[in-house]
């Protein structure tokens, strides 16, 4: 899955990246609003990633959100 997909899903997307970064609260989610340069800033501030790792850990979830979906 790209993310425009995700972006253009992300109300349904939240919980599943609630769930992948458990330190984002939900105002973070709601101010992210599928914006990747929102959630890689987010995910910096919240786990100390470098911007590099950050990314990784979004491509990650990209390629993931495809897989099984059934609904958590």
């Amino acid at each position: 899955m790209n993310w425009d997909t995700v972006q253009g899903n992300w109300k349904q997307m939240k919980g599943k990246a609630k769930q992948q970064w458990g330190k984002l609260t939900n105002d973070d989610l709601d101010v992210i609003a599928g914006k990747r340069d929102e959630l890689s800033g987010r995910l910096q501030k919240a786990y100390g990633y470098t911007r590099e790792k950050a990314e990784k850990e979004i491509d990650t979830f990209c390629a993931n959100c495809g897989d099984g979906e059934t609904s958590a």
